[in-house]
């Protein structure tokens, strides 16, 4: 069980307070606000409303001796980077902070932030993708060059081993994990075959994801 402390709790702080705490970890969700304080502390270990730009308030709460500091503060730039700020000089093993736009994540990530994280952009980009073409289910950036994929297989490749496919030479894609109904195989063999319905999960060079896409959108 980790530890986790989760500033700023609005739709996207506290939609990763409440899973971190059903997944079984201790959360500690943060805000100024006493009613997004009052929302969500049922649905955490503990729940407090502060001020994190005062140094000595994330000194009292004990910040440093969390494993992960999340800092999803929303449109208050200056809190964002506070919280970041102290939350580094306090000696945070690993921060994460939301970011509005490049600019704002690359100032947190010279402050000490350890991953910059885009909901906005990131949903976005995955929304797109799956509007691009009605095989796509998820997409996810890994990085601007590589990305994972989730795609309903099409009908040319049912019925039909991974290694008849050569998805790699034709593609440039991985498979990683075969879904079919409830069962998921992972890491395949290349004589696993693929059936109608299957979904496979790839990874991939962005572009060629892309490549693919234009080739089976609709």
């Amino acid at each position: 069980m980790k530890q986790f402390a989760v500033i700023g709790c609005g739709r996207f702080g506290s939609s990763i307070a409440k899973t971190l705490y059903k997944l079984g970890h201790e959360v500690l969700a943060i805000d100024k606000d006493e009613e997004l304080v009052q929302e969500i502390s049922d649905c955490v270990t503990h729940a407090v409303q502060a001020d994190v730009m005062d140094e000595n308030v994330m000194k009292d709460l004990g910040i440093r001796n969390f494993d992960v500091v999340i800092i999803s503060i929303g449109s208050n730039l200056e809190a964002s980077i506070f919280a970041t700020l102290i939350s580094k000089e306090l000696g945070v093993k690993s921060i994460i902070a939301k970011a509005q736009n490049e600019l704002h994540g690359k100032v947190l990530k010279q402050i000490g932030a350890d991953k910059i994280v885009f909901p906005e952009r990131d949903m976005g980009i995955r929304v797109a993708h799956n509007l691009v073409s009605t095989n796509i289910l998820d997409f996810i950036e890994l990085s601007p060059d590589y990305s994972i994929v989730e795609i309903t297989a099409v009908s040319e490749w049912e019925d039909k081993t991974l290694k008849e496919l050569k998805l790699p030479t034709k593609y440039g894609i991985n498979v990683m994990a075969i879904k079919r109904d409830e069962c998921i195989n992972i890491s395949p063999y290349a004589d696993d075959e693929i059936l109608k319905g299957d979904i496979l999960v790839v990874i991939g060079n962005t572009k060629d994801i892309e490549k693919i896409e234009n080739r089976i959108g609709g």
